[in-house]
């Protein structure tokens, strides 16, 4: 979906502008997105398949949930949302945890430049894997895994999404320090 999406500094400071996600990637204007770990209470997290259809990194495996935040909309507004849309479950503001902020900067080889501020955030999952709802054209698997599959290198950039910025390893040292 290409929505309206705040335009922000390479600061990661609102420029009052807005503009298409489409645009903003095809310029590497900067934006934000949310991405949302679900995690359960025996050290497994929720991954998602991206599907088949997707621009970057189709039938990869990826975040629990991430999606860009629309214009004028609030952060934990935004997770909420797109947990709702991509796995189909309801949370609270009380349920997120919010774990850093983090600039990317990726060029990726379809010529998409996604320059990315990402609100990183923990939320518990308490429903089973078979009350989710994936969402057609964004979502193609859920499945859980232990989350030492953060650690396994040999599954980034393959199975999983590229590991940028060692990425994963800040995922795991969080949920490690969350379940102590």
């Amino acid at each position: 979906m290409d929505e309206l999406i705040d335009i922000l500094t390479p600061e990661g400071k609102p420029t009052g502008k807005t503009a298409l996600k489409s645009e903003a990637h095809q310029k590497g204007l900067y934006h934000a997105t949310v991405h949302v770990w679900f995690y359960t209470n025996d050290n497994k997290i929720l991954l998602q398949k991206r599907a088949s259809v997707k621009k970057v990194f189709p039938n990869h495996w990826d975040v629990s949930v991430a999606g860009h935040i629309s214009a004028g909309e609030k952060i934990e507004t935004a997770a909420i949302r797109e947990v709702k849309e991509e796995i189909g479950i309801t949370i609270k503001d009380s349920d997120l945890t919010k774990i850093g902020l983090r600039k990317d900067e990726i060029v990726h080889p379809n010529g998409i430049l996604d320059n990315e501020f990402k609100h990183l955030f923990l939320c518990k999952l308490t429903k089973e894997i078979s009350e989710l709802r994936m969402e057609v054209g964004e979502v193609d698997d859920l499945q859980l895994f232990d989350i030492t599959i953060l650690k396994d290198t040999t599954k980034h950039g393959s199975f999983m999404v590229p590991n940028f910025r060692n990425y994963y390893g800040f995922i795991y040292d969080q949920l490690k320090t969350k379940s102590k």
